[in-house]
């Protein structure tokens, strides 16, 4: 029997961006410098000593627990699920116990899992049907760039001081340019600087932008505030662009999510402002931007990813 995902959110995560693994791992790392099997092998051995003992939040595990938390709104049980989630792991199924437990301990409806034994976890992602990947290895998040296979991206670590988030809602925050949007106007900026940039913008302000690697996201997005039973305006998902963006380019950015027929709660063009503060206020699961410089301020308060660029990217250099 085959299901039909196609207005299911599909959230792939590595077992390290759902739970706090980074103790195990640095055992990993630490015996690899001197020799891979051994580490493998220490690696196993920590892991089974410890399968039933708790994990900490990964940076992830917010926005997992309240999306999955969307699935009380499904109208029947023959239904396709609002949001499902993967858990995909380099793990063996061996020493994965530990992240199935810990699943099961604390009541995650997460049923599907990928578990690889030390391959990359990539090439599974079309048969899941995921829509987006969160991940902690930077050469999975590449490849799945370079590849177009969905949106991805590479996590922060978690907040040391994790804003407290309104109870019942998904609030998700993305930035604009090389993020939802494609990286043209974001060149013209790096290549030419301000002012080129708001002469452009300003003069094809009736010219929707190119869709971004996350733009298929956001309309999964709007397709799941549709299976709701609340109009957008009171929808427990709240999505958000925070962009560095202000007149006379701000334009461009109502028109292209219009001439998209997308929704969004909330815009800032904040003109090259601290964009920490407004996230910190907006308080959301999570924050996706492609740049270090936005990120490293807000991922002390709020759960933050970064969005690579493609290989052959201008910006990427």
């Amino acid at each position: 029997m085959s299901i039909d995902l196609s207005d299911t959110l599909v959230i792939g995560i590595s077992a390290t961006a759902l739970f706090d693994l980074s103790e195990a791992d640095k055992v990993f790392r630490d015996k690899l410098e001197q020799d891979r099997d051994s580490a493998i092998r220490e690696y196993r051995d920590f892991m089974l000593q410890r399968e039933d003992e708790a994990l900490g939040d990964g940076t992830g595990m917010p926005l997992v627990k309240a999306l999955l938390d969307l699935n009380r709104y499904r109208s029947n049980d023959n239904s396709s699920p609002l949001v499902e989630v993967v858990v995909m792991s380099r793990n063996s199924p061996e020493t994965g116990m530990r992240v199935f437990n810990n699943i099961r301990d604390r009541g995650l409806s997460i049923t599907r899992h990928a578990f690889t034994g030390g391959e990359s976890v990539t090439s599974y992602l079309e048969a899941f049907s995921v829509d987006l990947f969160l991940t902690t290895n930077p050469e999975d998040a590449q490849r799945v760039r370079d590849n177009n296979s969905c949106a991805v991206a590479l996590l922060k670590e978690p907040p040391k001081e994790i804003e407290k988030i309104p109870k019942g809602q998904v609030r998700i925050a993305f930035d604009g340019d090389a993020v939802i949007f494609d990286e043209q106007s974001e060149i013209v900026y790096k290549a030419k600087g301000l002012d080129s940039f708001y002469e452009n913008e300003n003069s094809k302000r009736n010219i929707p932008m190119g869709e971004g690697p996350y733009a298929q996201l956001l309309r999964k997005l709007s397709r799941l505030q549709d299976r709701l039973p609340f109009s957008v305006e009171y929808s427990p998902i709240r999505v958000a662009i925070v962009t560095a963006r202000s007149a006379p380019a701000e334009m461009r950015v109502i028109k292209t999510l219009r001439a998209w027929g997308v929704y969004v709660d909330e815009v800032f063009f904040l003109g090259g402002l601290d964009k920490s503060k407004i996230l910190r206020a907006f308080k959301a699961h999570i924050f996706f931007d492609d740049q270090d410089i936005h990120l490293d301020g807000a991922s002390n308060f709020i759960p933050s990813a970064k969005v690579p660029y493609k290989s052959d990217s201008a910006l990427k250099s």
